[in-house]
């Protein structure tokens, strides 16, 4: 049996480093139990919705019920790990997330195999191949996650920031637009903001060049998730937008309030 990795350290071409806690078998089956009874309670619902289909034929109605069982068991991870960035009902009230293995942003293909690979993982009965799987994989994947390039992580959470000190308070253009500040807020990706949080508070340790392109980066990031008019952007540059950013992700001026992420990031000044 290998030995198990507890974390996984992905490091970028920019000296960003991202250190995931790597979920243990035992959490994820805490996890999995309150999925089976979520998906359960729903197949219960499809399974007596089903049983007017009995008035044709019993069946039908059985046939129908098995039929509604597997596609609600599959698209419930689906659906919720990819509107939840990685998380479904269980993973979230245990502070797990689903992440790329090579720390990019999770995709749709990957969620969608990773889940339909779970009836193999669940063969025998209760994940003993999926089970068996993680255990014995450095860290701890499944079938699914093998095929997917995908861990299981726990989340970390981030205390908000000292803004006075990395994004000074001035006037901010991306709140003049309300709607989209919302809109930005809510896409934003944990692992992005506290990549720009640290990349803003060792800017002085960046060499000027690597530190223009980091920033463009960054910007450019946030810029493909919600487009602002060009009034709002102008004279801003690629630094100064990620402070703007970074105000609206923080609800404007900050508060106590903490955000969660998916991973701890770290950036080392650049040679």
């Amino acid at each position: 049996m290998k030995n198990r990795e507890r974390s996984l350290t992905i490091e970028t071409p920019e000296g960003v480093v991202f250190s995931y806690q790597l979920a243990t078998p035992v959490t994820r089956s805490l996890a999995w139990a309150v999925d089976a009874a979520a998906i359960g309670v729903a197949s219960s619902i499809a399974a007596k919705v089903s049983q007017a289909a009995g008035l044709l034929s019993p069946d039908l109605a059985n046939a129908l019920a098995i039929a509604l069982y597997f596609v609600i068991s599959i698209a419930y991870g689906i659906v919720l790990e990819w509107r939840w960035r990685g998380q479904t009902l269980g993973k979230r009230l245990l502070g797990l997330r689903v992440v790329d293995a090579q720390g990019l942003r999770l995709q749709l293909p990957q969620i969608a195999l990773r889940n339909l690979l779970r009836v193999l993982d669940m063969l025998p009965l209760l994940y003993l191949v999926g089970g068996i799987a993680a255990l014995v994989s450095r860290k701890g994947q499944r079938l699914g996650d093998l095929a997917a390039n995908t861990v299981v992580a726990h989340e970390r959470m981030w205390l908000t920031p000292d803004l006075e000190q990395i994004a000074p308070a001035r006037y901010n253009s991306l709140l003049a637009w309300p709607h989209l500040a919302a809109r930005l807020r809510s896409l934003a990706s944990p692992e992005a903001v506290g990549m720009a949080v640290e990349a803003l508070a060792r800017r002085d340790g960046y060499d000027p060049a690597a530190r223009v392109e980091l920033f463009g980066e960054l910007a450019a990031y946030f810029r493909s998730l919600v487009e602002f008019p060009e009034a709002a952007l102008e004279g801003l540059t690629d630094e100064q937008y990620v402070r703007s950013a970074l105000r609206v992700i923080y609800g404007g001026a900050g508060s106590a309030s903490g955000i969660t992420v998916g991973s701890h990031a770290r950036l080392t000044p650049a040679k």
